[in-house]
């Protein structure tokens, strides 16, 4: 069992910056690979970004050039940081880690608000 914890949403203006954190239990952190999406007020929940145990790296096309992921695995920490933030970023933003045996583990949600 890996427990995953987001942490890090608020409310900011358009054009404001956060970052995201997501802590995930286990001594194997550095072979996960790991993954932001969010899901906003009636819409599917969709991958924002990706990073694998390697730390390569990709991107859904409309956050490409404003958010970065990225990972630290001494502290079993991955992050999001997210710039130039748009209303349309508004959102529920889930961190999810998949085992190297495949198994996946989502966290509770962090709100994420932009206002315009």
């Amino acid at each position: 069992q890996v427990h995953v914890v987001e942490s890090g949403g608020g409310l900011v203006q358009a054009g404001e910056s956060l970052r995201l954190s997501c802590a995930a239990s286990g001594s194997r952190f550095s072979l996960y690979a790991m993954g932001w999406y969010r899901q906003g007020p009636d819409k599917e929940r969709a991958l924002v970004a990706h990073i694998t145990s390697r730390d390569g790296a990709n991107y859904a096309d409309s956050v490409k050039g404003r958010f970065t992921i990225s990972r630290d695995n001494a502290k079993n920490t991955m992050y999001l940081q997210m710039n130039s933030l748009s209303p349309e970023d508004t959102a529920v933003y889930y961190c999810k880690v998949t085992t190297p045996l495949g198994l996946n583990y989502w966290g509770q949600g962090t709100q994420v608000t932009v206002s315009s």
